[in-house]
């Protein structure tokens, strides 16, 4: 299996259908588990817990809620179902609700703003046992980046690297926007 994360920065982007369905396309025949970004939608919740302070804790639920509507968008974009399971669906290409599963299943992860979605889908990626990791972005991490210093420079969340420790799927972060028909571009680390 092959999870993909689609980074929240690429959702204004005209082009994301047409490219991450090729994306897609061209990667390998294994089952692909797709995993939201929070974009926009994670965003107007970060806004709100600054302006009202509300706890990390009720903003940790806000923005898992805001997933919803995120997957939902990518599953429209992709022609793909919905799936709340870490098994295999039988479709090729399926859109992790993480809203759903998340608010049924308790899922290791600290409740705060250090972990986004990046740290979510490296998480899911270890419990389906993926083969790989790939993280479409908005932006070039150079091959063979080690992710704490991707961390730092804001490429990825600040519990990447710990929500990835002891996956044994190759991880890797290609820019969607500039692309060009070599899924696995670059190096992976």
């Amino acid at each position: 299996m092959i999870v993909v994360k689609v980074g929240g920065s690429l959702y204004d982007w005209p082009g994301l259908g047409p490219a991450l369905r090729a994306f897609v396309a061209a990667l390998d025949p294994a089952p692909v588990l797709v995993v939201s970004g929070g974009g926009g939608f994670a965003d107007a919740v970060r806004m709100l817990h600054r302006v009202h302070g509300f706890t990390e804790e009720q903003a940790h639920w806000l923005a898992i809620d805001s997933l919803w509507p995120a997957a939902m968008f990518l599953s429209e974009l992709l022609g793909a179902g919905l799936t709340d399971s870490l098994t295999a669906t039988g479709d090729r290409v399926s859109v992790f609700d993480v809203t759903t599963y998340c608010r049924s299943y308790p899922v290791p992860l600290p409740h705060s703003w250090e972990v986004t979605t990046d740290s979510l889908a490296a998480w899911v990626a270890r419990a389906v046992r993926a083969d790989q990791l790939l993280l479409l972005k908005s932006v070039d991490v150079p091959p063979g980046t080690p992710w704490d210093e991707a961390a730092a420079r804001g490429w990825v969340d600040g519990y990447f690297t710990r929500a990835l420790a002891g996956f044994a799927g190759r991880t890797e972060a290609v820019n969607l926007r500039t692309w060009g028909g070599n899924a696995l571009a670059g190096g992976s680390r």
